[in-house]
């Protein structure tokens, strides 16, 4: 550490290691098979995950013996390699189960897209923390968004729509920094809009904005609103209405459609799309309160949800470790969430502060989505819970993501 170090963050340090020890034990009773030895056998899937976690120890005493103000000097070129591994993705990639998102190395395979996510929350605060830089100004809004927008374009062409999703994170740092709250607002009416069409169609929802536009309108005739606005936002929502339905049949793939629609009530098919996340209820339903006992799990022993190791992880928590076991790992997620808050406004540093919230938005967006997905509340889009599930570049991903933060609070004061 530089000479102006106040020490790193252990309460943030033993979260991390709580969540991981606790991501591995479940790892191994969700991947465990019968007639295994031990906890050393290195071709199953509990032991590699395992090896990642024993070389994550070196990669974070590298990550915490770099100069702070590396990260903010070389923002630019880390951000830069990252987006050159996704687009290298289409010519030296492997495709697995149609996405191509993995580069293979011998038995290993590297998936870029998660490692991008640090990398752009790294340009992002290079960017808004430049002297010239005015988040309120429309130029700078633009450039910003373009930053943000490349490597989530070159990720949703692989096609790999739920990583893709978590680069809306970034809003809270730019909302944090300046931007106007109408930005997030439209975000939040267009995704409650459209998510309305499909549930309740076009004609329903188009009455309800009309009737509310009326009403909002005739509330406030006494100030002479400009009628003008008002027509035009009708004319908007009426028109972003009526082409849902197209941009869900036809810009959505099938499986998208059926996720969607398994959500939203309009099918019901525990067999096939909806498989997943109808075992996985069942394997959270029957934990009750104390939980089976670790490992011993029937749903999690018979293997009957597909993928439990990785994005449905929590699924063997619920099962094994009951409410109380759930609730225990939802207070260590909310803990670090809050923790890094703390730490984010004691930034003397733009850089630092608005990376933290980039690192914030990160873990909440795949901490929402991926609880939602399991519980059944959001379509499924195959993204990890942070820290537990299963896959070395996640585990390394958001490894990097958080140390850095750590390591660029511990040297605040060298700013």
């Amino acid at each position: 550490m530089g000479k102006n170090a106040v020490g790193f963050d252990w309460i943030t340090i033993l979260i991390y290691l709580l969540l991981v020890g606790f991501g591995w034990a479940n790892i191994y009773s969700a991947s465990l098979i019968e007639g295994t030895s031990g906890f050393f056998e290195f071709n199953q899937i509990y032991s590699k995950q395992g090896l990642w976690i024993i070389l994550s120890i070196f990669l974070i005493i590298i990550l915490l013996s770099i100069e702070a103000k590396f990260y903010q000097r070389f923002s630019s070129v880390i951000y830069a390699i990252s987006l050159i591994s996704l687009a290298g993705l289409f010519i030296f990639g492997s495709t697995i189960a149609g996405q191509t998102a993995w580069y293979q190395i011998g038995p290993i395979s590297i998936q870029p897209a998660e490692f991008a996510k640090a990398a752009t929350a790294l340009a992002v605060a290079k960017y808004l923390s430049g002297i010239q830089t005015n988040i309120k100004d429309f130029k700078h809004q633009l450039r910003v968004f373009f930053i943000i927008g490349l490597p989530m374009i070159l990720v949703l062409l692989q096609p790999d729509a739920g990583s893709a999703m978590v680069y809306f994170s970034f809003a809270f740092a730019l909302y944090r920094e300046g931007l106007h709250f109408a930005y997030l607002l439209l975000g939040f009416f267009a995704a409650s809009l459209f998510v309305a069409t499909l549930a309740f169609g076009p004609l329903w929802v188009i009455g309800g904005v009309l009737l509310i536009l009326i009403l909002t309108y005739l509330k406030n005739l006494k100030r002479r609103p400009n009628i003008i606005k008002y027509l035009f936002f009708a004319a908007v929502a009426v028109g972003f209405s009526l082409s849902v339905n197209y941009v869900f049949e036809n810009v959505f793939k099938q499986h998208h459609r059926d996720r969607f629609n398994i959500v939203l009530g309009k099918e019901v098919d525990s067999r096939g799309i909806g498989y997943n996340t109808n075992q996985s209820e069942i394997a959270i339903g029957s934990g009750g309160i104390f939980g089976k006992g670790w490992t011993e799990g029937t749903q999690t022993k018979g293997h009957f949800v597909p993928e439990q190791h990785t994005d449905y992880i929590f699924s063997t928590v619920g099962e094994e470790w009951g409410f109380l076991g759930s609730t225990f790992i939802l207070s260590l997620f909310i803990l670090l969430m809050l923790r890094l808050l703390y730490l984010a406004e004691r930034q003397r540093s733009t850089f630092t502060r608005v990376y933290g919230y980039g690192v914030i938005g990160i873990i909440f967006m795949h901490f929402l989505v991926n609880i939602g997905m399991v519980i059944g509340i959001f379509p499924t889009v195959g993204i990890p819970l942070p820290f537990l599930s299963y896959g070395g570049s996640g585990l390394w991903a958001f490894t990097i993501l958080l140390f850095i933060f750590i390591k660029l609070d511990a040297d605040r004061m060298s700013y």
